[in-house]
């Protein structure tokens, strides 16, 4: 059993300031529906070592909140850094609003080339902060629950670490995870973080294991060649006590996030359908055993045989990937093969239009399938401009936010606006805008 670290402890020398700007460079704003904590450092036992930040958002009319949609950073300082804008994503903040849930984006302010195990692993006191924010980002912003709801978990790197950690360390409370391109150690080596114990109850937590080929998959050399071989341990020792748990392999990509999210976002939004509560403070419900699907575990293997659900599970269950639902299994083949997840279904139409001279502002919602990739500036019903004009994604499609290699915004934030500079003085004129998706689908 792990030692309990109090809270209170922590508390002796972690210091909570409600709106307290952040060394770290460009804090963002945090004025509501956005939330932020920040923690100082702490040199008693268990507790955190680096100072952190926690910004969330409260979706506008939710009167009691379901749940947390977490999305946490990797290692070093670049990927803490990103962590800052996590809870600012658009996209995210759509799978979250379809739940009811506040989304949030921890920043551990980790210096470069210091020990990321000292937050990653969440048992060194990032545990204890991270429900310690949630607890003090209730008071904040009037909803106390966010102390008690269930969390879903979406982690890349040393941010997969402490997502898979936290499952297996609360697994009540843990909805669903996604683990990208890392895992927690749950294997006994000399030398290696101390393992993690796997309770029976985490076996019905579903998650889902997801790297880039180019990480030991298909490229044995190299910095990132060793995220297969921890995955795949971690991955045959909870499937093999029937752990709901598959894996995604991302045919193009090494340990950038690449187009991952348009499999993740709908897989976490399958799990958080399924597994929230009816009720505000009921427990988990399970997954529905007889929707689910198993496909070999065929690591890099695109040919059709590797790509077929089997009739059962026969042989090495260790050997076999879970899916939840048909639709997911579909979605899950596309991106195997080539990342390109489909939607037939075009985003919400942008909403508030404000017109103040030549100056254009408005809101919009991301489209809960593919996001948001740009918007088409319509003056007396003929398109006059698009924004941005050329979309630039460096690690997948094109997103209006743009993406860090963290999958997060990028700083600064762009924002809904246009000027019309071929607007003439005293002319009358009717705007309208509509939304792209990242399949290029428009909205109304």
């Amino acid at each position: 059993m792990r030692p309990i670290v109090p809270i209170a402890l922590c508390l002796g020398i972690v210091i909570s300031v409600f709106g307290q700007i952040s060394p770290y460079e460009n804090p963002l704003p945090a004025d509501p529906p956005y939330y932020r904590v920040r923690y100082e450092a702490s040199t008693e036992p268990g507790c955190l070592a680096f100072p952190a930040s926690y910004t969330i958002w409260i979706p506008p009319g939710v009167a009691t909140l379901r749940g947390v949609v977490v999305h946490q950073h990797g290692c070093g300082e670049g990927s803490c850094k990103s962590g800052q804008t996590g809870a600012y994503d658009l996209h995210w903040q759509a799978l979250a609003a379809a739940h009811g849930c506040a989304l949030i984006g921890p920043s551990y302010e980790q210096p470069e080339g210091a020990d990321c195990q000292k937050w990653c692993d969440p048992r060194q006191g990032s545990d204890v902060a991270f429900q310690r924010a949630l607890a003090d980002l209730g008071i904040a912003s009037s909803h106390p629950e966010l102390a008690t709801v269930p969390w879903a978990l979406w982690g890349h790197s040393g941010g997969g670490h402490w997502v898979g950690g936290m499952a297996l360390l609360h697994p009540e409370r843990v909805a669903a995870a996604w683990l990208r391109s890392g895992v927690p150690a749950v294997v006994a080596v000399e030398g290696k973080p101390t393992p993690y114990e796997i309770p029976e109850a985490a076996l019905t937590v579903p998650m889902m294991c997801n790297l880039g080929t180019k990480e030991g998959v298909t490229e044995k050399e190299g910095r990132f060649a060793g995220v297969w071989p921890g995955v795949e341990t971690f991955f045959r020792t909870l499937r093999s006590e029937g752990g709901q748990i598959g894996v995604a392999i991302d045919p193009f990509s090494s340990h950038d996030c690449g187009n991952q999210r348009y499999l993740a976002i709908p897989w976490l939004d399958t799990c958080l359908s399924a597994r929230l509560p009816g009720e505000p403070g009921g427990t988990l419900r399970p997954m529905a055993d007889a929707e689910a699907l198993m496909y070999p575990l065929d690591p890099g293997n695109r040919e059709p045989s590797a790509l077929t659900p089997l009739p059962g599970v026969a042989g090495d269950l260790a050997s076999t990937i879970w899916l939840p639902t048909e639709e997911i299994a579909q979605k899950w083949v596309a991106y195997v093969t080539d990342t390109s997840v489909a939607d037939d279904t075009p985003p919400p139409a942008p909403e508030n239009l404000e017109v103040n001279g030549s100056e254009l502002h408005w809101e919009a919602k991301a489209d809960l399938e593919s996001g948001l990739a740009a918007f088409i500036i319509e003056r007396d019903g003929v398109e006059i401009a698009r924004l941005p004009e050329k979309g630039v994604n460096n690690f997948g499609r094109p997103v209006f936010q743009n993406l860090s290699y963290s999958d997060t915004p990028t700083q600064p934030l762009v924002t809904m606006k246009f000027s019309d500079e071929t607007a003439e003085v005293g002319k009358i004129y009717q705007y309208r805008v509509r939304a792209i998706n990242t399949v290029g689908l428009v909205s109304e």
